[in-house]
């Protein structure tokens, strides 16, 4: 059975070290029958190494070999499984404050954030934090599961209470749609199968979510947005004239004919062919990578954005992000950086930082401005070119970009734009 790319869900899971994050994807992936033979003894054998009955489902998300011995996840671990219904790509984020950039790296793309309290302890700074930031990149879906249920006795009151603590939090958040499950991975409750001990959970269990999860509606289908990342010149004298422009359509939908500008040139032409694998198409749309031609001879080159002739994007060198910042060096105000912006790249200067998140209270601050590794916060940016940019409430994709230090080559920062 083939699946449609817009079949295909991306999810991260967050959560307190030891809420069992791994292990709930070990049971995703146990349930679903999606573990292959060889990895499944690699794991029970690593289990009975350290004397666990039975098989240690989180191991099958600890990717590294270091790990497993440890016994600790302490990076961003990518599972992949496939049910009939749909496409799967997990990012597994660690647990501990000072791997907050790793959740932003692993939630960045996610249709949907799994975010696990444990039903001893109930909603805790931790859970704040892994909202708050599922909050600030604009996760359309909030999953948020109750886990080790069968440490409190599969306790209603418990659950409840729980679901009333964080719907508090949520009331100051900016997420479209939050679910509760009451689940023990450990067990298996309502993870793949329906509980057959918390009969008093009415709703579906947590796979049956993710298969039916309706995400094609999350994506932006009204600002086409098409950054050029490749000239397309067949050495072929048979197709000498042929000039095609590849890359990703970000967002929206374009067809034959359609009206366009190329910017930041301003010229304007229509669209002649949109082709895909030597396949002529009727429509594109996001995310499909495709081949665009146009009517006219234009300059257009790598970098440059084809967007609707009446729906630009702001064309700006100064803009406010929020930004979290991922290296050990601290954040320079008056510092220059590269900036990688869709397809494009320029250089940028740190001109102010506006103020940090306390990630303890979640409350801004003007006094406390250095901005060190994990942290988040508000900066001024401005580039050597413009940018064609959208806010990233509006549009995920031309709404983002990394900061590079030129010295070392390193990612320092990923940033929103405001």
């Amino acid at each position: 059975m083939e699946i449609s790319t817009n079949q295909l869900l991306r999810f991260t899971t967050a959560g307190n070290v030891d809420d069992g994050k791994s292990t709930l994807i070990g049971r995703l992936l146990y349930d679903s029958k999606s573990i292959f033979e060889d990895q499944l003894q690699a794991v029970a054998t690593t289990s009975k190494r350290r004397g666990i009955d039975g098989v240690d489902l989180a191991l099958f998300t600890d990717g590294l070999k270091d790990e497993r011995e440890q016994g600790i996840t302490i990076d961003v671990a990518y599972r992949y499984f496939t049910t009939p219904k749909r496409k799967f790509i997990i990012a597994d984020t660690p647990g501990h404050i000072q791997y907050t950039r790793n959740m932003v790296t692993g939630a960045s793309t996610a249709n949907a954030a799994i975010v696990l309290i444990d039903a001893r302890k109930g909603v805790t700074e931790q859970t704040r934090r892994h909202s708050f930031i599922a909050s600030l990149l604009h996760i359309p879906h909030l999953i948020v599961c109750v886990n080790k249920m069968d440490l409190v006795e599969y306790n209603q009151e418990v659950y409840a209470r729980i679901v009333e603590e964080f719907e508090a939090v949520a009331s100051k958040l900016v997420i479209k749609d939050i679910r509760f499950i009451p689940i023990s991975a450990l067990n298996g409750d309502n993870v793949v199968n329906t509980s057959k001990i918390m009969t008093w959970y009415t709703g579906a269990p947590l796979l049956d979510e993710l298969e039916n999860l309706h995400i094609s509606s999350d994506y932006n289908k009204i600002d086409a947005r098409f950054p050029v990342q490749t000239i397309i010149r067949p050495q072929s004298t048979t197709y000498r004239d042929f000039r095609g422009y590849a890359g990703r359509l970000m967002s929206g939908i374009l067809r034959p004919g359609d009206e366009i500008t190329i910017l930041p040139s301003g010229l304007q032409s229509k669209i002649k062919s949109i082709q895909l694998h030597n396949q002529e198409l009727s429509e594109a749309f996001a995310p499909m990578s495709v081949t665009v031609t146009i009517e006219d001879d234009i300059d257009v080159s790598r970098g440059d954005m084809i967007v609707r002739r009446n729906n630009l994007p702001e064309q700006a060198q100064n803009f406010d992000a929020m930004i979290c910042w991922l290296s050990s060096q601290p954040a320079q105000v008056g510092g220059k950086y590269s900036i990688m912006h869709t397809s494009n790249s320029t250089k940028a200067i740190v001109q102010s930082v506006v103020y940090t998140i306390d990630m303890e209270t979640l409350e801004r601050s003007t006094e406390k401005l250095n901005l060190t590794m994990n942290a988040i916060g508000r900066i001024r940016i401005k580039t050597a070119k413009p940018l064609m940019i959208d806010a990233y409430r509006d549009n995920r994709h031309t709404g983002n970009f990394i900061l590079i230090d030129d010295a070392t080559n390193e990612t320092v920062a990923a940033g929103m734009i405001v």
